[in-house]
């Protein structure tokens, strides 16, 4: 089932979401009447929403020239910006929204099956393939707060990177060694700069982010795409701190992307597909493998076990399966996205 969600709003009685809709018609069209078509109205209604706008506002926000059009005003310019930057950044939290209640929807009309809890550091093609499986529940946190999540029985699954394929860092390098735990390498991935289109500063490293004095978006503290960050720091002899920015914190590789796109920000960490949702320059910095961390409880229960304990074993396996096979599809055709090196997966899991 499909689900969409809007922004609503107000001030001083004027809906926000009609009052952008006449801004930017205003601001992409040669006249007045060319907006109202695009809209969808007539010229007179245009003028009257125009002018009740006006009204709310106490400012004229578009100006009539002969001979070229109608204009929006430097006041009408900047409130435009400023609706459309708002729209930018609520938009990725929305489209967030919408798989998740679509996946809670699917999940209601389904029959009653196998239930998995599952923590993740965000990632959008985990999102996805999650939403469209019954019986996930899915909860975003950083990768570090989702171990804890399943150490504490809060969750039956963690997803969780810790960066570019090297030796797991503390506390990660124990994991492995963890006879409650079984490793899963759920997918490779690319990561790197989220630059402004044509990346105009020429940004390669970290020196260079730090060398121009360019505002950074983190990531929030225990995200494996900022534990990545920090490393690249003090590999370069940098210390995050006197990153410009570098304490601005989101929770989602879209948020960062939003911030850039919209000027607030100059660069942050993220993935090549969301780079190009956004319009934005990507500088790789390197290929990580996500992994998946699941009770081995689950999986050590024999079909002849009949116990209450081996029931929710078996449901929890269904739905983990599905996922398992749903991600491991989508990998392969993702743009930044690959299988698992082999050699690697060894490495790290033990």
């Amino acid at each position: 089932m499909r689900v969409t969600t809007r922004i609503d709003g107000e001030v001083g009685g004027l809906a926000l979401g009609p009052t952008y809709a006449v801004l930017d018609a205003i601001a992409t069209a040669p006249s007045l009447l060319a907006a109202a078509r695009s809209l969808g109205i007539s010229y007179r209604s245009a003028w009257s929403r125009l002018a009740a706008i006006e009204a709310v506002l106490g400012r004229p926000v578009a100006v009539k020239t002969k001979g070229h059009g109608t204009a929006l005003t430097p006041y009408g310019a900047a409130f435009h910006a400023s609706l459309a930057a708002t729209y930018r950044r609520l938009g990725p939290v929305l489209a967030a929204e919408e798989i998740r209640l679509a996946g809670a929807l699917h999940r209601l009309q389904e029959p009653e099956t196998g239930r998995l809890r599952l923590a993740a550091s965000h990632d959008p093609l985990l999102l996805a393939a999650a939403a469209e499986i019954p019986g996930v529940e899915l909860a975003v946190a950083g990768s570090l707060d989702a171990l804890a999540q399943l150490r504490a029985g809060a969750a039956d699954a963690a997803g969780f990177h810790y960066g570019a394929r090297s030796a797991p860092p503390a506390p990660f390098d124990a994991l492995a060694n963890d006879p409650a735990l079984a490793i899963h390498p759920l997918f490779d991935r690319e990561q790197g700069f989220m630059l402004p289109p044509g990346n105009p500063k020429g940004v390669g490293s970290v020196g260079d982010i730090a060398r121009l004095r360019l505002r950074f978006v983190n990531r929030q503290r225990g995200a494996g795409t900022r534990i990545w960050f920090e490393r690249l720091c003090a590999e370069a002899g940098i210390s995050p701190a006197t990153i410009l920015g570098s304490r601005m914190e989101e929770f989602t590789h879209q948020a960062v992307a939003a911030l850039i796109a919209t000027g607030a920000a100059d660069v942050g960490m993220g993935t090549p597909a969301v780079a190009e949702r956004f319009g934005l320059a990507f500088h790789s910095v390197g290929w990580e493998t996500y992994f998946l961390a699941v009770r081995t409880e689950f999986l050590a229960v024999s079909d002849s076990d009949d116990s209450g304990r081996a029931e929710t074993a078996r449901r929890v396996r269904e739905p983990l399966a599905l996922l398992l096979a749903a991600v491991a599809d989508a990998a392969r055709g993702s743009l930044g996205y690959a299988s698992p090196s082999a050699g690697y997966q060894s490495a790290a899991c033990g």
